[in-house]
């Protein structure tokens, strides 16, 4: 587990404005009833850019804009969000918009349209509302106070309870180097990618297809290692955006410094994550399931996400109930190669099963344990050297109701 050490730091005021020449800005533009519903984020210079997308076959008009600004021009200088509207299964008119979206959103800023990504999130199968987004977009003013990366959080949310804000500082070429970032999710979590943004920002100098590559590798063990109810949206991605003006030499997998930039963007990325998890629609507890002794690490993390995504895994924990007969159940379904009678699973510090059979354990201290906000789960496989991590959430009676009445 990654942890704060002498090259990384945790910045206190989260801010993903806070790397050198980005600003951000939100405000209420009418896509909404009330609550803010329209998001910029500016670099003052073009960004080199990477992004990873949902993997439905369904996807939103959005992601075909933005995914030809990370893969075509390969540089990115601003990013229009709005919420309360996917703009998703809206046909020609919808990707009409959507190139709307981003040649206002350049029109104002004074840069090229290829310059600027585009990102939608809300109900599904709607028309935008046009008139109070293009409206909206001329008031924005982007700025790299507090309050803008505040009012940026706020206007991409949904049905986040909360903001998910995180940024660390690391040292590049002996110059201090700023990764922050922002994200929305609460439901419909189940990656690869789904119904959440991460964006995160940072002044390193690097080229995109090398910032692709460790996006790629980080996401697979952050943001792909999370669910809340095993849906996967249509819209959703992660965008970094890396402007170079830390001034560091280009960072390359053979720089000195380069796992100082991977591990910290790694920690931000993760952050944003178990927030997201945290915040699953309804959500009263934080799920963390940990698998070691897998014949590989892709074999582990497959078991993990399978029981943190099991509905009565989680209802389970949402009760405090140490039925670990679910756990061991998800274990077997998940597709992954084990021997049943090597297992060995712990809730908490309390072993309950060795090598596949019951243990004596305290069911009253174990339930005291799940009462906690965050609880975690060891699954010891004693087959090879392969682990892996996945986060969750408990699944509650208002997660139900939320759903139930989302359009309403």
């Amino acid at each position: 587990m990654l942890t704060e050490t002498m090259t990384m730091k945790r910045i206190t005021y989260k801010n993903i404005a806070s790397p050198k020449g980005f600003k951000a800005t939100g405000i209420h533009c009418g896509v909404k009833h009330k609550k803010k519903d329209l998001a910029l984020l500016t670099s003052e210079v073009p960004a080199s850019v990477a992004g990873v997308f949902s993997t439905n076959a369904v996807q939103g008009a959005p992601l075909v804009v933005t995914k030809e600004v990370v893969y075509t021009t390969q540089k990115m200088q601003a990013l229009i969000v709005s919420s309360g509207i996917a703009n998703s299964c809206t046909g020609k008119q919808g990707l009409i918009d959507a190139y709307t979206m981003q040649e206002k959103t350049a029109e104002k800023l004074g840069i090229a349209p290829g310059l600027v990504g585009v990102a939608s999130t809300g109900v599904i199968g709607e028309m935008m509302k046009m008139e109070p987004v293009l409206s909206g977009i001329k008031k924005l003013e982007p700025t790299d106070e507090l309050e803008g990366a505040i009012n940026f959080s706020q206007a991409i949310m949904t049905t986040d309870t909360v903001t998910k804000d995180t940024s660390y500082k690391t040292v590049i070429d002996g110059k201090e180097v700023i990764i922050a970032g922002t994200a929305k999710g609460s439901g419909m979590i189940e990656p690869n990618m789904a119904t959440m943004f991460a964006f995160i920002t940072t002044d390193a100098s690097i080229e995109s297809n090398y910032l692709q590559s460790a996006l790629k590798s980080i996401t697979d063990v952050t943001f792909n290692a999370i669910t809340v109810d095993g849906d996967t949206s249509t819209n959703d991605m992660v965008v970094v955006m890396a402007n170079g003006l830390a001034e560091n030499n280009p960072l390359t997998p053979l720089h000195p410094d380069w796992d100082n930039f991977v591990q910290t963007l790694h920690t931000v990325s993760l952050d944003l994550a178990k927030m997201i998890a945290k915040d699953g629609e309804g959500a009263t507890k934080l799920i963390e399931v940990e698998v070691r002794g897998a014949l590989s690490d892709e074999e582990a993390r497959k078991i993990a996400k399978t029981v943190v995504g099991s509905p009565l895994v989680k209802t389970a924990v949402f009760g405090s109930d140490a039925n670990w007969g679910r756990v061991i159940c998800a274990v077997g379904y998940s597709g992954a190669t084990i021997d049943p009678n090597a297992i060995k699973i712990s809730i908490g510090p309390t072993p309950v099963v060795e090598n596949g059979e019951p243990v004596l354990f305290s069911e009253e201290e174990t339930m005291l344990y799940l009462k906690q906000a965050e609880v975690k789960f060891l699954i010891e496989l004693n087959q090879g050297n392969g682990q892996g991590t996945a986060w969750g959430c408990d699944l509650t009676y208002d997660y139900v109701q939320i759903n139930a009445t989302y359009r309403s």
